[in-house]
């Protein structure tokens, strides 16, 4: 194989960081996030996306729940992983500066946000708008 032959790695400029799409399949989907210190997601939901997130480095505090008035905080350290399953509210919010890797099925633009600190809404991404947020931060 030569290195033509090796697919490139897709970056995502975010509000928050980034994310590096290092697997983007039929089957499934592989992500690197890279969420700086202060900042967090969106306070999310999936319709039929599944993923699990595992902590390589930093930590955070996670918000999930069934709902928005009753998410319960749980901190993960390095080595931690948590599975969220579709309709699932759920936020990552960096204690430090995080490094988390994101195994999921491939409904990729498939996110609702119920709240947002950069003003992001709706369903879907948008990325030229987290690329101007990104370079805003």
């Amino acid at each position: 194989m030569s290195e033509s032959d090796i697919p490139q790695l897709e970056t995502k400029l975010k509000p928050w960081g980034r994310e590096i799409w290092f697997a983007n399949t039929d089957r499934y989907a592989g992500k690197v996030l890279e969420l700086k210190k202060g900042h967090r997601f969106s306070l999310q939901y999936h319709e039929k996306k599944q993923e699990t997130l595992y902590l390589h480095s930093g930590k955070l505090k996670f918000a999930v729940g069934k709902d928005k008035d009753s998410l319960e905080e749980k901190i993960l350290n390095p080595g931690d992983k948590i599975d969220v399953l579709p309709y699932t509210i759920h936020r990552a919010e960096a204690l430090e500066d995080s490094e988390i890797f994101e195994v999921s099925t491939t409904e990729l633009d498939d996110v609702v946000k119920i709240e947002d600190d950069y003003g992001r809404s709706g369903k879907g991404n948008n990325e030229k708008l987290d690329e101007k947020l990104a370079n805003n931060q």
